[in-house]
This record gives C-alpha cells, structure tokens and sequence, in this order.
C-alpha cells in the first residue's frame, strides 16, 4: 500500500512530513473498526473547513459582481457530496482507500459518499501536515478548474436564459434546424426558435445543432437586451 500511496503524493507532488496522516486520510471507519485504528472522520471535519474557506476565496475573486447570497448558492453546489466525488473520481482517489470486508464487497471505493468523504480528509491531512499553500497543489489540478469551467459554462447557457425570461408568460419556445451546409467532416447548422404560437423570436449558426441553438438563443437575447421584456402582442 505505501507503493499506492507513493503514487498518490507524486500526482501531486507531495512531501509528507508525517506519513500517518496520509495513511488516516485513506482509512475509512469500516476498515478503523476491523483493525483497531483511527479513522479519518477527523480529518474530513478539518477537510471540510479547509475546503469551505478555498473555494469561498476563489469564487469571492472569479465572480466580482456576484452578492453574498449568489456566492453561498455557488459554493454549497461546488463543494457538495457529488461535486466532492467526482474531483476524488478524476484521480482515482477510491483505489487508495483503506476499506473494511464489508465495504469492500459492497463497491466501496465508488460510492459517492465514501470518495466525497476521503477528499475531504485527503485535503484534511495536507493542510495539518504542510498548511493550506500545499492544499492548493490538489486544488489547482482538479478543483478549480471544473469550478471554472462550470461556471463558463453557466454564463454561456443562453437557452437557459432565454427561457427564463419569457417563463413568465408561460410561453414555449421551440428550436429548430432550418439549414445546413458544407462537408460531412466541417458541417454547419442554422438554427430558428420562435414561440408556441410560431412568432419568431432570432436565428444563429454553429458547427453543432447544440452551438447554433445556443446562437440562435444569443441573438435573440441581444435583440432582447435594451428592455429585457417581450412584446407579445
């Protein structure tokens, strides 16, 4: 197992001083109950705080105008059980664990809240090892990043916008794909969306069907932007 766990600190370039919290860091209560030894429930409260506190600053510089209560929103979906899983999942986290006969039979090292528990006791053990500037050499790699990118990815979801604004007149919008051009390997899409009762509200391209709605999406929203509001008659 230190092999494994060798494996573990080098992704990330680690240096432990005291190897004993690592080791508690992967050891789940189930396996702490069959051998005699310390879990890493501990450790997970201290990940916890310590996780809270990053992602709070990293989302108090990324997002400027965002009030409080936009960012506790935020952050309480980025540093949930299933955001918390999948960072563990995207370094294999679960194949470190130390596990009980029990959890093990039952597909422990994949259950969301075992991998989301770890991560946090994972980020526990490093910060009461080597403090929080080297919790940010796993935080760089595979937390702030999807952060980032799921927020890009908000911002840019224009349907979505698109919808909520004309949600309150309880009226459809349907998209579709009116055109398209060019070679099988380089194809582009126009799309059209218009309201249940065929007003037709913009039009855009993109290499994808999903990127000329999102377009289509777009201009209308710009067309939209001076009054924000539609006029249905």
């Amino acid at each position: 197992m230190k092999n494994n766990l060798d494996k573990l600190k080098n992704y990330f370039g680690l240096n432990f001083n005291n190897e004993e919290l690592l080791i508690q860091a992967m050891t789940h209560p189930s396996y702490a109950n069959e051998n005699d030894t310390i879990s890493n429930q501990r450790l997970e409260f201290i990940g916890d705080a310590v996780i809270d506190l990053a992602v709070g600053k990293f989302l108090y510089e990324l997002m400027p105008s965002e009030d409080e209560g936009g960012l506790t929103k935020k952050r309480a979906q980025e540093v949930c059980e299933g955001s918390l899983s999948q960072f563990a999942k995207s370094f294999d986290l679960g194949q470190y664990l130390f596990l009980g006969k029990g959890e093990e039979k039952n597909q422990g090292r994949e259950k969301q809240a075992v991998l989301a528990d770890a991560f946090e006791a994972f980020l526990g053990a490093i910060f009461l090892d080597k403090g929080i500037a080297e919790v940010y050499k796993v935080l760089n790699k595979v937390v702030f990043p999807e952060i980032k990118k799921n927020i890009n990815q908000e911002n840019n979801d224009y349907k979505s916008k698109l919808q909520e604004l004309v949600q309150s007149d309880k009226r459809t919008l349907v998209y579709e794909i009116i055109a398209e051009s060019g070679p099988a390997h380089d194809r582009t899409f126009v799309a059209r969306v218009t309201m249940d009762d065929g007003i037709r509200m913009g039009e855009g391209t993109g290499k994808t069907k999903k990127e000329a709605e999102q377009d289509a999406a777009k201009n209308t929203l710009e067309k939209l932007a001076p009054t924000e509001k539609i006029d249905f008659e």
